[in-house]
């Protein structure tokens, strides 16, 4: 995500780019194409509110810069509520497509395995950098990068669905149209369905770490197992809530808990389950989603699986221009920086793009202002957050400068929509000043 924003915003602004892509010559283990811009977990870039939602509000924001992502993800949405869902193979093979037909870009389909000592580098290996580009980083930063575990949710085929038991439906019927109703699948759980599904869940096999592998979760994609044992009640609180939904199979019944599945491609075809992150072993996994009702005789697209994540401690390693203190020729951008999703990810591929070109091209280009929601994430990382217990984050309206309640105390919608007409306006004057720059 990162690195595809960054080459398509440097080579806007006339410069030349070469994009690295280590892949299909070296594959990792999550991704499954050669596509640039490959989604490996979810296929949802969250909410696309952008006046109470600060990840809205980042869409906003990178749709006014002319994002390469966003246009993609606008032009290959799948309807899904509020949220901005897209079919994930036509959405990367259209970044593919855009990125080797513009006229500034290379591709090279190879690995770089040590930090390169001359010339703009931007480092966006997104949460999979390969060993020996994490070992020549480890190296040059003089302290080991911080890691946690990412786990990826199962994909299933929606003709395998019962829909005798099963049925469409977003949660509060968000949704006007036919197509956004059918956004959702819903699997209801009686309460003695629920305790053998975590009794089951507890007991699976499951994925180990190796020997001195001491990373923990990011908590916006915990594990299933992981929140299951934090307490067995908290997946039904969690991404299994019943609430907003009525079976009409049998709809004086509250279900327990319901299990979520989201449509994953523009046929329909897939859907995910959502919030399902798992680290069960595959041998595990088809047996235990098989216990929720609809899914009996389920097959899967694609099994959950787990990696390891990488990320920098950027509060000491790099400046607000996203450069490494020690060679400053490099800027890195996306998840390595210490952000978590595509949105946040992207857009600071956009934010390293454009530092970079304007470098290049003799320009000053300031990062955003706070009180912008690409402003408030790169400051939090870049210096904003305590070095010492730096973990990945996601945008939110916590990282802004506090809204001047101005003598009375703000309902939380006004004051998100003060936060975010306060953002508009700045990043809007942003970029006209980056316009003037340029000129």
């Amino acid at each position: 995500m990162a690195g595809s924003e960054a080459a398509w915003q440097a080579a806007n602004m006339g410069v030349q780019v070469v994009l690295h892509e280590m892949r299909p010559k070296t594959q990792t283990f999550a991704h499954q194409t050669e596509y640039l811009a490959e989604m490996v977990c979810s296929n949802s870039f969250r909410s696309d509110d952008d006046e109470q939602n600060a990840v809205g509000l980042l869409h906003w924001e990178m749709r006014a810069a002319s994002g390469l992502i966003m246009e993609m993800a606008d032009r290959h949405a799948l309807p899904a509520g509020g949220a901005l869902a897209v079919d994930r193979d036509e959405f990367a093979r259209a970044v593919t497509e855009r990125l080797l037909a513009h006229p500034n870009i290379t591709l090279s389909r190879d690995e770089i395995r040590t930090l390169p000592e001359s010339v703009h580098w931007i480092i966006a290996t997104g949460p999979l950098t390969s060993d020996a580009l994490g070992q020549a980083i480890a190296r040059e930063t003089g302290t080991e990068a911080l890691a946690f575990f990412d786990a990826i949710a199962p994909i299933v085929y929606f003709d395998t669905i019962d829909m005798s038991k099963a049925w469409f439906q977003s949660r509060y019927d968000k949704g006007e149209t036919e197509a956004e109703r059918k956004a959702y699948l819903n699997c209801p759980m009686t309460r003695a369905e629920y305790e053998a599904f975590i009794d089951a869940l507890l007991a699976a096999e499951k994925t180990e770490f190796h020997e001195g592998e001491t990373a923990g979760y990011f908590d916006g994609c915990l594990p299933i197992e992981v929140m299951a044992e934090r307490g067995r009640e908290t997946l039904r609180h969690g991404p299994m809530k019943p609430v907003g939904l009525t079976n009409p199979h049998a709809p004086d019944v509250k279900p327990y808990a319901v299990v979520q599945l989201r449509r994953d491609n523009a046929l329909g075809t897939l859907y995910n389950i959502v919030g399902f992150q798992t680290k069960m072993k595959y041998g595990s996994q088809a047996s235990v989603f098989k216990m929720i009702p609809g899914l009996e005789d389920a097959s899967f697209a694609r099994l959950g699986g787990i990696h390891r994540n990488t990320f920098l401690n950027s509060p000491t390693l790099l400046d607000d221009q996203l450069r490494l203190r020690s060679k400053p020729h490099i800027r890195f951008a996306g998840q390595i920086t210490g952000v978590e999703g595509y949105v946040e990810s992207a857009a600071m591929g956009l934010l390293a793009g454009r530092l970079a070109a304007g470098s290049v091209l003799g320009l000053s280009v300031a990062p955003p202002p706070r009180d912008t929601a690409m402003g408030a994430l790169v400051h939090h990382i870049t210096g904003g957050a305590e070095a010492k217990t730096f973990q990945p984050m996601n945008v939110n309206f916590g990282l802004f400068p506090p809204i001047d309640a101005k003598g009375g105390r703000r309902g939380r919608r006004d004051r998100y929509k003060a936060y975010t007409d306060r953002a508009k306006a700045a990043y809007t004057d942003w970029l006209r000043a980056e316009g003037r720059n340029a000129a």
